[in-house]
This record gives C-alpha cells, structure tokens and sequence, in this order.
C-alpha cells in the first residue's frame, strides 16, 4: 500500500504515518518497491509481527519488555538489599503482555505435541480426566486443554485475583464454561485433590518455595496421576545459555522471574534459566522419584511427573541431551513417584 492508501485505512495523519513506515523499511520489517511507492509486509515478517496464531508471532515478547520496565524503579531499590517485588506489584499491561507471549507456544503445541508426548494422558483426557493448571495466569493454556477435551474437567488455580477474572472471562468468551472454572490459590495450598493431570506452564520458576509446591502436586494426584512441566529452554552452565532464548530470558527473568520469587517465603529464585539439574533437584525433593524430559520445542522443555499403577511404582526414565546452543526452545519434563 502507499502511505495515502494505508492513511486512510487506518485513519492516520499521512505525515506522521510516512516517517514511520520509512523507519520500518530502514529496520527491514517493511518491503519499499520505489516503482510504485509501496511498502508491503512480507510473508516472513508478518509471522512474526501480525498474524497471533503464529508459532513465532513475537508481538507479546516486544509488549512485555515495554510493560516490565515499568517496574525498573522497583527492581533498582531492591537491588543492593537482594529483597523481593511481588508479582501483584506490576502494572497490569504487564500481565496481559505475559499471557500474549506465551500463548503462541501453547497455541501451536500444547494439543498437537506436548500432551501426546505424555504416555496415557490424552486417551485419560478423551474418555474424561480431572486436570489442575497451576499458575494459570489469564487461562490460555486452560481453554485450549478445555476447548480440545470437552469431556474433562478444568481447575485453573492463580494466586494473582486479577489474572483469575481475566482467566473465567477468556473461558465465557471461547464457550468452555461447562468444563473449566478458575479459583484463586497458590501452588502450595491449592484445595482439590485426585487429579488425573497436574500442569505448571512456565511457572515452576517463578516460585518462591518450587520443592514445596512439588509435595503438594504428588498429594494432590491419583496414584496413576501425572505432573507436567513445562520450563524454558536452559542448559546447566551459564555458556550453555549464552544464545538468543538465553537474552531474552535472563532479561525477563531480572526483572520478573527472580523478584517474583525473592518476594515469597523460601525465595529460592531458579529463574527462567534454571538447568534440567536444578529443576529435577526441586521435583525429587517434592517426593517424586523418577523425572524425564518427554519434549521440546523451540522455545520449551516439557517434563512429567507420573505416578504409575505398577505394582513397584516405577517409571522408565528417559533422558535427553540439552542441545549446547539450542535455538529458542522449550522443555516439558515428566516426573514420577
């Protein structure tokens, strides 16, 4: 389009609408043809910047980064005491900002690869499983498991009030009210038991006490129940995470993650960079006994807790090698009694 022809399509001044679509095509976002005075938005870029389905639609991880420099005040005072920010203290663009950044992962990977990687989970899921999101936040991850197994249950548990209304609206709006409620609690003192499935997505990081909340997922399952994790890409050493996923977490991780932690009781700040040795340090001090890292993706590992109906209560183990310089990626872990 020419700056006159997307002008008034968007109800712009031309003026300012030129100065800034000439700084797109200066930063490569935009194609300018000189023939026609057109600038065009090429396939590639707008996977990245317009179409939100996209499995690298990255428009949440440019809002968190505006919305989480909002707290730099907070973060710089607590800096030389090592004291915590709440979670509660952002702003609230900032919790919006987060769900939008991890919803294309969930989106893209939550039904097609990670459940699956689960053994026996989706055929529970199918016939009619009762599931915990722990850590819900504004419920996505919640939904899509609801909308894709309508005859299953859905607890989205939160410890952030607001997330939670935010969470029940989402289920309204997506029409999965009939099998998905959302409460407020925290990881530790959440009140149902005898899940089927136990989920944490992106958060097992962000606690204050990981190990206890771990006990409390390993009571709060049936016997042949299952514990997925889900965690960012992170190898064990520093060097290992000195890539693009490693950038873009340390940083959200200095101003979220870490202050979130340092701000509740324990305050054993992992971090999203936190290694697969530390996270199944945490899980096994929880009770489980057996951890293996069922998948990855890009951007995330998965892991499952699970407590098998054998009669020595035993899971085989598998483990995978943490890819040195991974690309932007995704663990989903499996632990068990």
């Amino acid at each position: 389009m020419t700056v006159s022809e997307l002008a008034t399509a968007a109800g712009v001044n031309q003026r300012y609408l030129r100065e800034w679509l000439s700084h797109q095509a200066a930063s490569n976002y935009l194609a300018y043809d000189p023939a026609t005075q057109k600038f065009t938005l090429p396939p590639e870029q707008a996977m990245v910047f317009a179409i939100e389905d996209s499995p690298v639609y990255m428009m949440g991880a440019f809002d968190l980064m505006t919305w989480i420099n909002e707290s730099k005040d907070q973060i710089e005072a607590v800096f030389p005491t090592g004291g915590g920010v709440p979670w509660t203290d952002h702003t609230s663009c900032f919790f919006c900002a987060v769900a939008r950044f991890f919803r294309p992962g969930y989106h893209n990977n939550l039904v097609a690869n990670w459940l699956p990687a689960l053994d026996g989970v989706v055929d529970k899921l199918q016939r009619g499983a009762k599931v915990a999101d722990v850590g819900c936040g504004h419920g996505w991850s919640t939904v899509l498991m609801a909308k894709a197994f309508p005859k299953s249950q859905f607890i989205g548990y939160d410890f952030h009030p607001s997330s939670i209304e935010q969470a029940s609206a989402h289920a309204r709006e997506h029409g999965v009210i009939e099998n998905t409620r959302f409460e407020v609690a925290t990881a530790k003192a959440y009140p149902e038991k005898d899940f089927d499935l136990v989920a944490f997505f992106d958060c097992l990081h962000d606690m204050g006490d990981p190990a206890g909340a771990a006990a409390h997922v390993r009571q709060s399952l049936k016997p042949d129940g299952s514990w997925m994790i889900i965690e960012p890409m992170a190898g064990d050493k520093l060097e290992d995470n000195l890539n693009p996923v490693g950038r873009i977490y340390y940083a959200g991780s200095t101003m979220g993650c870490v202050p979130t932690s340092l701000s509740q009781e324990v305050g054993a700040a992992l971090g999203a960079q936190a290694g697969e040795a530390k996270l199944r340090e945490v899980i096994t001090a929880g009770g489980f006994r057996n951890v293996r890292r069922a998948t990855e993706t890009p951007f995330n590992i998965d892991s499952r807790s699970a407590a098998v109906a054998d009669p020595a209560r035993r899971y085989i183990p598998s483990m995978y090698r943490l890819p040195a310089t991974p690309s932007i990626s995704t663990r989903i872990f499996a632990a068990g009694w």
